[in-house]
């Protein structure tokens, strides 16, 4: 069962940490919708921006897709609703004057714009920060894009899997040559979702600097910039001597035993991180003598002659099944799991617990729900919350221009038949 503290709801009104904080979300695909989501989740009033008729980019990036009440394929992909929850979204069309205007008028009273559209192109319709910081002094602009907003590949459009090797991830992911292996990116997105975290905590950051200063400012953050922060051990490693990192698999390049070893029906998860825990491991193996073996009795030994250790090791774990090695390991405190498929992870006692599934209501789902990967933050006062499920295209159009600029239906019907803002669908 998910926890109280995880339910679901449908109330729209803005609880939680951020509840007074309103965001307009210009971003599509998963970097700004990230930072979007995880701002709406902790309370911002997050009302996103989308394309008349075509929406975010990733509604059409599946199967699969969430199925109506007939079985049929709806336009919300899996890949849209993972980083939409908490937001509101309106269709307008920026290339028109009129969408434009309407954008300045919602961020006159705003506190945070998020985009990730190329460098200096929103600059063409009075969407850029210069432009709108003109209308809201107060205002925060996160601009997210692949390279940044200066520097020779500043005009470049940026996608994760190609910053993960441009940015050095790649060539540290992925087998050894030797054994196989090539360069690999990473199972997600991390790119993208690296920067999303980056730009969250940097809004935040601004929000407390405005609280001291009284003006917004203007952030810009990249993917290759945050993929390259995202090196960090292996980052210093080389800044520190020189020596390019090379790929590993599963082990680690500076503590050793730390990767997967083979059982007699499988692998398993070892991760030995100090001295002690390599001595109880031992123990559990039957070999205590391999602990005051002076190529192995200090982890600097122990990586300094890795390619003598680990056969030995190999061939010690293959004389039992994994569950008996994780059993054993575990009632001794060393560090050991399994390697769970995606299945197996949200049925884990402890991801069940934890709340790692919810459920909010949808209206085209089949079931009238939609299940969404759980927010991680757990606060002891102001609890995430989960007021909107990842909105349909255009849903809450309506709602917005009449709440927050006073429109009738009349003018948003017009508005809708000129092709400037799109209603529900």
């Amino acid at each position: 069962m998910t926890p109280p503290e995880q339910e679901a709801s449908a109330t729209s009104a803005p609880t939680g940490a951020l509840a007074d904080l309103k965001v307009i979300d210009l971003s599509r695909i998963l970097a700004g919708p990230t930072a979007g989501q995880l701002l709406g989740d902790l309370g911002a009033d997050v009302i996103k921006v989308e394309r008349p008729g075509v929406g975010d980019d990733t509604r059409g990036w599946g199967p699969p897709f969430l199925k109506d009440q007939s079985g049929t394929d709806t336009r919300e992909s899996a890949y849209y609703l993972c980083a939409n929850r908490n937001k509101r979204s309106i269709a307008i069309d920026l290339s028109t004057s009129r969408g434009q205007e309407i954008v300045q008028r919602l961020v006159a009273d705003a506190d945070i714009v998020l985009e990730n559209y190329k460098v200096g192109q929103l600059a063409r319709y009075g969407l850029d920060y210069q432009s709108l910081s003109a209308i809201n002094p107060r205002l925060i602009y996160c601009s997210v894009t692949g390279f940044g907003q200066t520097g020779p590949f500043a005009a470049g459009a940026g996608y994760d899997f190609m910053v993960q090797g441009m940015a050095g991830t790649m060539s540290v992911t992925g087998f050894p040559d030797d054994e196989g292996g090539r360069p690999t990116k990473v199972g997600v997105a991390m790119a993208d979702v690296m920067t999303g975290m980056y730009a969250a905590n940097a809004v935040l950051a601004a929000v407390h600097a405005r609280t001291l200063t009284g003006r917004g400012q203007h952030i810009d953050l990249a993917l290759f910039d945050s993929q390259i922060a995202a090196l960090i051990n292996q980052g210093l490693a080389y800044l520190t001597d020189g020596r390019v990192p090379g790929r590993l698999g599963n082990a680690h390049p500076t503590i050793v035993p730390y990767q997967t070893f083979p059982a007699s029906d499988g692998d398993f998860i070892l991760a030995v991180g100090n001295d002690g825990q390599f001595r109880k491991f031992c123990a559990v193996a039957g070999r205590e003598e391999l602990a005051d073996d002076p190529r192995f009795a200090t982890n600097t030994a122990r990586v300094t002659n890795r390619s003598e250790l680990i056969p030995i090791i190999e061939a010690m774990t293959r004389t039992r099944i994994r569950q008996a090695w994780i059993d054993d390991l575990k009632a001794v405190g060393v560090p050991c799991g399994s390697i769970n498929d995606v299945s197996e992870v949200f049925s884990h006692p402890q991801a069940i617990h934890r709340g790692a599934r919810v459920t909010m209501p949808h209206p085209t789902s089949a079931t009238g729900s939609v299940d969404l990967i759980g927010n991680p933050i757990k606060f002891s006062d102001t609890p995430v919350s989960y007021r909107y499920a990842p909105p349909r295209l255009g849903e809450h159009t309506r709602d917005v221009l009449t709440e927050a600029l006073g429109l009738s239906d009349v003018e948003i019907d017009g508005l809708a038949e000129a092709g400037i803002v799109g209603l529900g669908t």
